[in-house]
């Protein structure tokens, strides 16, 4: 044994996939599912009969759950589909830079500064009339592949 103690300086993640397979045939409407490597929400699914190479085809229609825009695919349905892992976290709103990026306060007492306003002009307005007016405000912040946005926002009350 010696005793030199080992510092190993990783650049690398801690290996948490961002997605994992689910069975093509088994996904639903209103699951989620990865187009061309964006994560989407599935709006409509068909199946179409088994056909003559002997696979049932599964449409999917999708919307990006982070731009809005609607993709298509087509996966045979005992396929294995890449299924995003998506999470919602609440935080309170504690500033607005003037260069649209918000100041937000997690669980455990720490600030986060990475998030930018929301391009969503109705969620825009809410947010910033709300804080305009000394409300507490808690924002829904979704992160799905690395990517992270705020999806909604609750009022408190009055600070």
């Amino acid at each position: 044994m010696s005793d030199e103690e080992h510092h190993f300086e990783s650049k690398a993640d801690a290996g948490a996939s961002k997605t994992y397979p689910q069975q093509a045939g088994t996904i639903r409407k209103n699951g989620h599912i990865v187009i061309k490597n964006r994560p989407c929400k599935v709006v409509e699914v068909s199946t179409s009969k088994t056909g003559k190479h002997g696979h049932a085809k599964c449409h999917f229609v999708a919307i990006d759950i982070f731009t809005g825009k609607k993709l298509e695919d087509i996966v045979p349905s005992s396929h294995n589909c890449d299924v995003p892992h998506v999470n919602r976290t609440d935080y309170q709103l504690i500033d607005i830079s003037e260069d649209g990026f918000v100041s937000l306060l997690t669980e455990n007492g720490n600030t986060k500064d990475d998030l930018r306003l929301p391009t969503d002009d109705n969620l825009l307005s809410l947010i910033k009339d709300g804080f305009a007016e000394g409300k507490d405000l808690v924002l829904s912040v979704m992160s799905a592949m690395g990517e992270e946005q705020i999806c909604g926002i609750k009022d408190v009350g009055p600070k």
